[in-house]
């Protein structure tokens, strides 16, 4: 696509400075509820990775120091496969549920879970069992009690923050006209990825000085204000259906059934899963790359390179609105992750913290922008009734290999070592990229025309 015009059209629309940009955040956030629902979904959206941060940290911990290479490795595989099977039945149930009930009932309900996992985990670190329950998978390998408690409590966080978010997704249209839907994503997921970022830096500063469950606090206060959010949104969110109420399973399974009668929608979900593949295996020894390949043991650099990528993204989510993405949106997704490739190529070329840290930057704003165009476009594009199912389903084909993805990275370090693996799949990305330009001609052809509708019916019931 004709990027260097894509930059015209939007200095023509934004004007000096980004001044229109500007005047159309403060036009959203004056829109009755909008700021409630922005925050809530910002609040829920970077809550888990607070949580992760104090698990994560106190599982490693759970063992002595000569242990945790290889006991706490082990634990921490089993936290992540701990929710694997739940997260994939919450994704796969979700847009069902979110195309059959209230939309802010469903938000309210399923954040109420998360403060239940949440208080269920704090209960757990101030108790710590210290009974130890032994595994048969390593010579002496154990799970102290309360180790094996937080599996189950994160499984709970994760797979209601699956149920979450295409009831909030779907529910972005019913508060903003369809031109502002880029605006309003962009917004949204922003201030998500900043949240976050915010959040696990002050959970790292509690964890260094007070108990855990002090650093888990955060996360509860955020969950918390979400359900306050929630409380004061305002407006119809009800399912307005036309076919017949079946079973959830079924009409689960519809979702799938739409996508392969949009192929354009299909192609975007078969590049998240190659793409997603591919990132998670360079991304997964992120850790390693920054010890090994940098030089750096300070924990520092590694919470800089997080950082950097989360700041990336926030831009990224902000940015992309700047730009008349929606009748190039195919296309957009397909440059963005051509660029994704040629960032994570470009780390495996670098052997300095200080250039790697703005060509992480520069990766994160990838994806932030894919984000975007792709929330916005299915939006736009896909009928109220069956948008909870079209996330979901794209939801479960998008990231069903990063599994696999995050186990082969391992497997492909240890054969070709860390700039082989950033080499290799950054290569891989660019490669699939280029097929896509010439092969994907469906996803290549999508786009929308935004226009201005009418008042959002939950506007207007608040006015």
């Amino acid at each position: 696509m004709r990027f260097g015009s894509l930059i015209a059209e939007a200095r023509g629309r934004d004007g000096p400075g980004g001044l229109l940009t500007l005047s159309r955040y403060s036009d959203l956030l004056r829109r009755p509820s909008f700021g409630s629902f922005l925050a809530a979904g910002a609040l829920q959206f970077a809550a888990p990775s607070t949580v992760l941060v104090v698990f994560i940290f106190e599982v490693v911990l759970a063992y002595p120091a000569g242990d945790r290479a290889t006991y706490g490795a082990i634990a921490l595989t089993f936290l992540g496969l701990s929710s694997a099977l739940p997260t994939f039945v919450a994704a796969f149930f979700s847009g069902a549920l979110a195309d059959r009930h209230d939309r802010a009932e469903l938000m309210r309900v399923v954040n109420l879970v998360s403060i239940l996992g949440v208080t269920a985990a704090a209960v757990d670190l101030v108790l710590a069992p210290s009974q130890a329950v032994g595994f048969p998978i390593s010579p002496g390998f154990y799970l102290p009690l309360w180790v094996l408690l937080l599996y189950p409590c994160w499984a709970t966080i994760i797979a209601s923050a699956t149920l979450f978010r295409p009831a909030y997704n779907t529910a972005i249209p019913r508060l903003v006209e369809t031109k502002d839907l880029g605006t309003a994503n962009g917004l949204i997921y922003a201030t998500a990825a900043l949240l976050s970022a915010v959040g696990t830096l002050l959970v790292g500063v509690l964890l260094s000085f007070y108990a855990p469950v002090f650093a888990l606090g955060v996360a509860f206060l955020l969950f918390f204000a979400t359900q306050v959010a929630l409380l004061r949104v305002r407006g119809d969110f009800a399912v307005k259906r036309t076919a017949p109420v079946r079973s959830v399973a079924k009409e689960a399974v519809e979702g799938f059934s739409y996508l392969r009668k949009r192929p354009e929608l299909l192609q975007i979900t078969i590049a998240a899963l190659v793409v997603n593949f591919f990132s998670a295996i360079a991304l997964v020894e992120l850790g390693l790359y920054v010890a090994s390949w940098l030089g750096l043991a300070e924990g520092i650099w590694y919470g800089a390179m997080i950082t950097a990528s989360t700041l990336g993204v926030a831009l990224g989510f902000a940015l992309i609105s700047r730009f008349r993405f929606e009748p190039h949106a195919g296309r957009v997704i397909i440059l963005l992750s051509l660029c994704m490739g040629v960032a994570l190529f470009a780390l495996g070329l670098v052997h300095s913290v200080w250039l790697a840290l703005p060509i992480i930057f520069v990766y994160g704003m990838m994806p932030g922008m894919i984000v975007t165009v792709f929330l916005s476009t299915v939006q736009a594009t896909v009928p109220d009734s069956m948008m909870g199912r079209v996330f979901s389903a794209d939801e479960v084909g998008s990231y069903s290999l990063v599994p696999f993805g995050q186990t082969a990275g391992g497997a492909l370090t240890v054969a070709f070592g860390v700039q082989g693996t950033y080499l290799g799949a950054g290569g891989a990305i660019v490669v699939f990229g280029l097929l896509m330009l010439t092969s994907f001609g469906a996803l290549r052809r999508l786009g929308y025309r935004p226009h201005v509708e009418e008042e959002p019916a939950s506007t207007a019931a608040t006015a």
